[in-house]
């Protein structure tokens, strides 16, 4: 410790070392010393229009807002990047969005150290965004089709989510605070006009992205697919912006040195106690011989209220699904609205902008008239309250999950089968299907152009099995085979064959759904090979003479003019509006009264429950949200001497981090369907909220001058606009 206080005293010039020399040990001095030549007044930092700002945080806040652009953008969509891209399940693409969460709330802790007791603040930033936007990149180039397989693009993925948890969490607890060290400590009340704007800037960072970041997923086309490389790059790109734009302050900052790590006094503090000391009072106490008394007794404060901390994290378990399970059950809704149409997606813009309403809502309104009417409404029962209504949340959530099964096809069990009949011969045709024991499973009579109004499901004996059908047109009868498996959904397309008839069957799509996209397929029964371009980037062959297309999904809208090419002759095709999570199959047919047309028939029924249905889950959470994170911080703050401020920031972000990681092992481990999980997780914080409130109802909270001491004196001025800030949101 000492070499390191000797490390920081300046350096003495030759002429002082001579001249001390002289003085303490000559009793007079010949030698007159020139005088030193007076230093150049220290230049004021530019001002914003005269104001009592400094110019420098004009580039601070325009750098946060391109960051949080780029955290949100990428964000929004990355759950479904996951699902149609990389082709996960929805457990499992659950289960890796809330790791990367996680992930971005533990590393402010490693972003924190670096900066106090390394780099400073300044250096972290730049190096840290550095990451950033190498993670950026890294994640765009894997979302490209062409670069690679299926392994190769999870890897990148993977790759740049990590680097982007660690930019984004590293500079986390550095910008903020960054910003307030620009302003002098006489500057107070600008200070912390500062941080009401930097905290706007976040919201509208988060409110514009995960607006338009949608809309570049879903309404561009890239390699006949939803373009995510752009979805990615944009986000990518803002961060670019936003390091550019805080490295060309770089002259103008303010850089304080590092300051030392309060956290790491902290746990050194808990861990390292001298054990030959007699019993004492509390716990703490045995630290008493190593570290100073003003420092236990602070830990002793930051104790008492991290103990509230441990229900806490079950209450963001349920407020982070928005962005997973809550998308997901998006996906299966239809999402016009008449005026407008939104991608599954695009919902989650409706948080920042309710917190931005509910914010004032609550505190010049609703706090004001329970204040009005008496009641004694704390802090903790604020808390309590945004529990609750975060399990309404997740019963409402639960019950449009039911309801939307309700309209769902069924899926076949275990040696079950789903079957639908077309028709595609000149007249009708009566269809027997018959058992191994020639009894009869199935009759039907279908018109010409027609299919059964259903699938109906058959029962195997065994996982495969041959199907005998019999087939009556006109006086002909027909007899013809076909093998089928279990678990699946096929069609028997019969079609005339000169005089005859014939059938084929065909293996409907995987899993019997779309997962929220619109999917088409085409049967040609020309004489001649058929190109069919829909859309930009999506490109059709159809075999000719009854030839069937693969599913291929396109983006929900109007078809009016589908570009087809033969050998000889080009046409259009009108395909009419293909609906959300509906599944077409077009039959391709001459006419000679009507030309080259498409029979279009829904495989798949288009999603009937309109995406609206969300919005009282989500007001009901984002009201949670307001009630629980903004109160939260605020008491607890209050509750803990200045010197701790930065250590329960560290910790808040923590328990966001654990309730990810609760919403990973549900969805790993649980095996539930989505409308039990909701419940579940609406039950598992009831009870949370139950033992908090008796927590609360056992706590003595603290008066603010109780807990002020000496320490108070050797915190950074910016501590209590930082709280400020922070009590807003805690996206920051």
């Amino acid at each position: 410790m000492l070499e390191e206080r000797e490390s920081k005293k300046p350096a003495m010039n030759p002429f002082q070392k001579n001249e001390s020399k002289e003085t303490l040990f000559s009793p007079v001095s010949t030698e007159e010393v020139p005088p030193r030549p007076p230093s150049p007044p220290k230049k004021p930092p530019p001002k914003i229009c005269g104001s009592n700002y400094p110019l420098s945080i004009a580039f601070i806040v325009v750098n946060e807002f391109c960051e949080r652009f780029s955290y949100y953008g990428m964000k929004a969509v990355l759950t479904l990047y996951f699902l149609y891209f990389l082709h996960w399940n929805e457990d499992t693409s659950t289960s890796i969005y809330h790791a990367f969460s996680s992930l971005c709330y533990f590393t402010p802790i490693l972003g924190a150290a670096i900066a106090d007791s390394w780099l400073g603040k300044f250096k972290t930033i730049i190096y840290l965004s550095l990451v950033y936007v190498l993670g950026h990149v890294i994640k765009s180039l894997g979302a490209l089709p062409i670069l690679g397989g299926p392994v190769v693009h999870t890897v990148l993925s993977l790759v740049g989510l990590s680097l982007i948890a660690l930019g984004t969490g590293g500079i986390k607890p550095c910008v903020a605070a960054f910003g307030g060290d620009q302003f002098e400590e006489k500057h107070a009340d600008e200070r912390t006009r500062y941080f009401s704007v930097f905290y706007l800037s976040i919201n509208a960072g988060s409110l514009i992205s995960t607006f338009v970041t949608p809309m570049l997923r879903g309404d561009v086309q890239c390699f006949g697919e939803d373009c995510y490389a752009l979805a990615f790059g944009v986000p990518g790109l803002l961060m670019v912006i936003a390091l550019v734009v805080f490295a060309m302050g770089s002259k103008m900052y303010k850089k304080p040195p590092p300051e030392g790590n309060i956290v790491a006094q902290v746990f050194k503090c808990v861990w390292n106690r001298s054990e030959d000391i007699p019993k004492r009072q509390h716990w703490l106490d045995w630290a008493a011989e190593k570290y100073p008394k003003q420092l236990i007794a602070d830990v002793k404060a930051l104790t008492r209220v991290l103990f509230l901390y441990i229900p806490l994290p079950m209450f963001w378990a349920l407020l982070d699904q928005q962005g997973s399970r809550w998308t997901l059950q998006a996906t299966k809704m239809n999402g016009n609205l008449g005026f407008f149409v939104l991608q599954p997606d695009q919902m989650q813009v409706l948080n920042p902008f309710l917190v931005l309403v509910f914010i004032p809502l609550f505190d010049l309104v609703i706090y004001r008239l329970i204040s009005k009417c008496g009641i004694n409404f704390s802090s903790l029962r604020k808390m309590a309250v945004g529990m609750i209504l975060a399990c309404l949340a997740f019963a409402v959530a639960a019950a449009v999950e039911i309801k939307i099964n309700g309209m769902a096809p069924p899926q076949p069990g275990p040696q079950e089968i789903f079957l639908q009949v077309l028709n595609l011969a000149n007249d009708e045709v009566k269809v027997t299907v018959l058992g191994n024991e020639n009894n009869s499973l199935l009759v039907e009579s279908i018109r010409s152009f027609q299919k059964t109004p259903h699938y109906s499901k058959l029962h195997l004996k065994t996982k495969s099995q041959d199907f005998h059908f019999h087939l009556k047109y006109y006086n002909l009868s027909v007899y013809a085979e076909h093998s089928v498996e279990e678990k699946n959904w096929y069609s028997l397309i019969i079609r005339e064959d000169g005089k005859s008839i014939s059938s084929m069957m065909v293996k409907d799509v995987e899993g019997k759904t779309t997962n929220g996209m619109t999917a088409v397929r085409f049967i040609n029964t020309l004489h001649k090979d058929v190109n069919i371009s829909v859309g930009t980037d999506i490109s059709l062959n159809v075999a000719e003479d009854y030839g069937v297309s693969a599913y291929r999904t396109v983006q929900r809208g109007e078809y009016p003019a589908v570009h087809c090419k033969t050998e000889d002759k080009d046409f259009s095709l009108n395909l009419g509006l293909l609906d959300f999570g509906a599944a077409y199959l077009f039959v391709i047919t001459n006419s000679t009264s009507q030309g080259l047309q498409a029979w279009k028939m829904e495989d798949i029924p288009a999603n009937k429950m309109s995406i609206a249905w969300q919005l009282p889950q989500y007001a009901l959470v984002t009201a949670g949200e307001v009630m629980f994170s903004v109160t939260g911080l605020e008491f607890s703050y209050s509750q803990a001497p200045s010197s701790m401020k930065s250590v329960l920031q560290a910790a808040w972000l923590l328990t966001v981090a654990v309730g990810n990681i609760i919403v990973l092992v549900v969805a790993q481990f649980s095996g539930l369907v989505q409308w039990a999980e909701f419940i579940l997780f609406s039950c598992l914080l009831l009870v949370v909220c139950l033992i908090f409130s008796i927590m609360g109802y056992y706590y003595v909270p603290v008066k603010p001058e109780d807990i002020q001491g000496p320490a108070d004196k050797q915190i950074p001025h910016i501590q209590g606009d930082m709280i400020n800030l922070e009590t807003k949101k805690t996206k920051l």
